[in-house]
């Protein structure tokens, strides 16, 4: 599937609404980046460069959804929030199972911010013991900041991807991180623009049921939705 899917029309959640647009502040049919009117990087002429500068919005206001949304026979309770609740902040560290597995289209939106003196957070997609995802920014390794990718099968690491162009993440900043799961790779945006990509290593992806969240950062909304 095309990138630009994911944003193009908005997710279908089975049991709960969603809340309004995708991306606070922007129209309710908003597209990735790389669509027309909307640089596919931060810094470009008309889009702010980082998270936090003059008017912009950041997810957690008013009318945001908080409760995740779950594809199936009935939604998930737990630490997450409930519809008509107010946003809440969630416990860091965070494991958000995924009650059916991860599935081609499942759209994950993480809203949290990153510590002032962040060193790094991790985001971890699980199956049992493995990790099928890792990404861990990570604010000053040998003096720069660098995102980190990975995954371990077997208690064994597979070969790390490193190579940006951009670093989207900012202490003491919030962030919104989509991570898109496609039948042959993960796609990664934050704060609107398309970040990087990740060939699955973990092919059953019915097994990866758990979603972990650590170190560095706070929390205030983790949904999961089916892109139609």
């Amino acid at each position: 599937m095309d990138l630009s899917d994911a944003l193009d029309a908005p997710p279908q959640q089975n049991n709960q609404q969603a809340g309004g647009p995708v991306w606070p502040g922007q129209p309710a049919n908003p597209v990735w980046p790389g669509q027309p009117a909307n640089p596919t990087w931060p810094g470009q002429p008309n889009q702010p460069a980082w998270p936090g500068q003059p008017n912009q919005q950041w997810p957690g206001q008013p009318g945001q959804l908080t409760a995740p949304g779950w594809p199936g026979p009935a939604p998930q309770t737990g630490p997450y929030g409930a519809p008509g609740q107010a946003p809440q902040v969630l416990t860091v560290p965070l494991d958000f199972p995924l009650q059916n597995g991860a599935y081609n289209k499942m759209l994950i939106t993480i809203n949290g911010e990153v510590k002032p003196n962040a060193k790094q957070f991790t985001v971890n997609l699980r199956r049992g013991n493995d990790i099928a995802f890792h990404i861990n920014p990570r604010f000053s390794e040998g003096g720069k900041p660098v995102i980190v990718r990975n995954s371990m099968i077997g208690n064994n690491w597979g070969r790390e991807e490193r190579e940006l162009p951009s670093f989207p993440f900012v202490p003491g900043k919030p962030f919104e991180m989509k991570i898109l799961i496609t039948d042959t790779e993960y796609k990664v945006a934050v704060n609107k623009s398309h970040l990087l990509e990740f060939k699955h290593r973990v092919f059953e992806l019915n097994q990866i049921t758990g979603l972990s969240i650590y170190n560095d950062v706070t929390l205030s909304t983790v949904n999961v939705e089916t892109l139609q």
